[in-house]
């Protein structure tokens, strides 16, 4: 047996074709174009590419973007200035402050000034609380991006046994809450391990879907996985690759190839999770251009 591979490359290409789509109707009857903002501090390289790649995704959707670009010594007040002009700005319809920040800003202090209304990337305790409640939210975007690969594969979901690899506020906590959800994809029995879980071979031989969220490359590993398992590979891992061009090349938390045979679905790194990611911030910002969330 092979995997059924997830191809969040395609899945993402077709939901961006699908939100094209609407916005050409929306220019169409004359409505109000969706609009994301984006403030990148300093010069990253990871968050250069991520942010490339969501104005690029922007422009192929149809949205409006804005990019805002400040030095890695701004202050803390002056970045907080700018959050909330975008805070007030009604034609910014959401906004994104890339992370990470530099070590003199406080990432928590940055997330608690955006406006809950215009969080696409929905990390603001209020909507991670409204998910956790069911109430409508901006969902955070990688955990919506799993959601949206379970759907439209078809992968049954209720009854499941889930286990998420990795506790992060990211990833690992949303997506185990949004599992255990009522609804479609949901009605799972979810296990959350990370670091600190004793035996979690045992937990992982349980699961019919593993969530791999940790961090670190190749750490689920063929015999961890039971026969006919769904593996999500959330993990981009840069390892170092002397006959890569770039010196390194990506790889994803799982041990892909030796999965490949044994599971029933899986998804590659790169062009898996990752692009799916992006797809989902879109679609929460034209969600928050047509105020359906608030």
């Amino acid at each position: 047996m092979s995997a059924t591979i997830i191809d969040g490359k395609h899945l993402a290409k077709t939901i961006k074709e699908e939100l094209k789509h609407e916005v050409d109707r929306i220019r169409e009857n004359g409505g109000k174009i969706p609009h994301l903002g984006a403030v990148l501090v300093g010069e990253n390289p990871a968050s250069e590419s991520y942010i490339r790649n969501k104005v690029r995704s922007c422009e192929q959707c149809g949205f409006k973007s804005t990019l805002i670009r400040k030095p890695a010594n701004i202050t803390q007040p002056q970045l907080l200035s700018i959050i909330q002009d975008l805070n007030q700005d009604d034609d910014v319809d959401g906004f994104i402050v890339q992370l990470p920040l530099p070590d003199h800003i406080d990432e928590e202090t940055v997330t608690l000034a955006i406006d809950p209304k215009k969080d696409v990337d929905g990390f603001h305790p209020v909507n991670f609380g409204r998910m956790a409640l069911g109430i409508p939210a901006y969902l955070p975007a990688t955990p919506n991006g799993i959601l949206e690969m379970l759907k439209r594969y078809n992968i049954e979901t209720s009854g499941k046994h889930c286990v998420v690899v990795g506790r992060s506020n990211i990833v690992g906590k949303p997506i185990s809450i949004l599992l255990s959800g009522k609804g479609y994809p949901g009605n799972c029995t979810v296990t959350l391990t990370h670091s600190r879980t004793q035996n979690l071979k045992e937990e992982t031989l349980r699961a019919d879907i593993i969530i791999a969220a940790i961090g670190r490359p190749d750490f689920i590993t063929a015999d961890m996985i039971k026969e006919g398992a769904v593996i999500i590979d959330v993990g981009i891992n840069r390892v170092e690759d002397v006959t890569a061009k770039r010196g390194y090349r990506l790889k994803g938390d799982v041990d892909y190839n030796a999965l490949l045979a044994k599971a029933s679905f899986i998804t590659p790194v790169p062009g898996g999770v990752g692009p799916m990611t992006v797809a989902s911030l879109l679609m929460n910002t034209l969600n928050a251009s047509k105020k359906l969330i608030y």
